[in-house]
């Protein structure tokens, strides 16, 4: 499928299925990096007062407080925690009272606002400054579509965790009704920042291995308002708000049948 970045550069990239229920941004730009400079890229930029972030915002502050349930559920009060790709802080800072908190940011301007609200300690520039089987839990909330070489990441990942610790994975699914409505104007494609993109079918295939066992798959409800919302102004819709609302509804009632939610949370256990 030909995808254009309707994000930013307006530039097409193909995607393409490289194992079952797994497709890749084809494509990788050698300096992925410049498509993430821009004030309107959110997570980075959660100053920015465009009705995007507005929108953004208003999910997030629903969105905050279902993660930190997921993870109240899975680990105990003052457990140490990574958030990895932890943007400019908001999930550390909305748990930092209940857990020992840490993260990881790539982008600049992200870290140092990650910093200024947890603490410079708190964010790291790499996992190699996490002490080996020292993490309880590690959540990446919609980063691990982001990684490149994720075998060789998870790889890393699993020597941070201890036995029987908890990766919590939140990604997009393509294999959901809003996606397969929007198609390349599906917001979550988000090419080429996003260079894989899961089903379910490709999680378990990627954790079900020996070393990894995915336990719970619980869905993110709200993101597909947010993303349905974003899709109807890719295709430059009138009343974005009101179609997108329509869609993302229509499309939590389909997986509430079928388990294929916009966006699905994956709890993993290290064995």
């Amino acid at each position: 499928m030909k995808i254009k970045d309707l994000f930013l550069t307006q530039e097409e990239f193909e995607v393409k299925e490289i194992s079952e229920g797994i497709l890749k941004t084809f494509p990788v730009p050698e300096n992925l990096s410049k498509y993430y400079e821009s004030k309107d890229y959110i997570s980075h930029h959660q100053e920015d007062k465009s009705l995007k972030t507005k929108i953004y915002k208003f999910f997030q502050q629903f969105n905050l407080k279902y993660k930190k349930s997921i993870l109240d559920a899975e680990v105990k009060t003052g457990n140490k925690i990574l958030d990895y790709g932890c943007g400019a802080g908001e999930f550390l800072n909305f748990i930092k009272t209940s857990y020992e908190i840490y993260g990881i940011e790539p982008n600049e301007s992200a870290r140092n606002a990650a910093k200024q609200k947890t603490g410079e300690a708190n964010i790291k520039n790499s996992l190699s400054e996490i002490e080996d089987y020292s993490l309880d839990a590690m959540t990446l909330w919609h980063v691990f579509e982001h990684i490149d070489n994720y075998e060789g990441f998870l790889e890393e990942v699993y020597k941070k965790i201890k036995p029987k610790g908890k990766l919590i994975i939140a990604v997009p699914n393509y294999k959901s009704h809003d996606a397969e409505y929007y198609k390349e104007y599906w917001a979550a494609y988000d090419v080429p920042r996003h260079i894989f993109h899961f089903s379910k079918e490709g999680i378990k295939s990627i954790f079900n291995n020996g070393r990894w066992s995915l336990k719970k798959i619980s869905p993110l409800l709200l993101d597909s308002y947010y993303i349905s919302i974003i899709s109807e102004k890719y295709k430059k819709n009138s009343f974005s708000w009101l179609k997108g609302g329509i869609r993302g509804a229509i499309s939590n009632n389909k997986a509430s049948k079928t388990g294929d939610f916009s966006s699905l949370i994956y709890i993993i256990e290290k064995i």
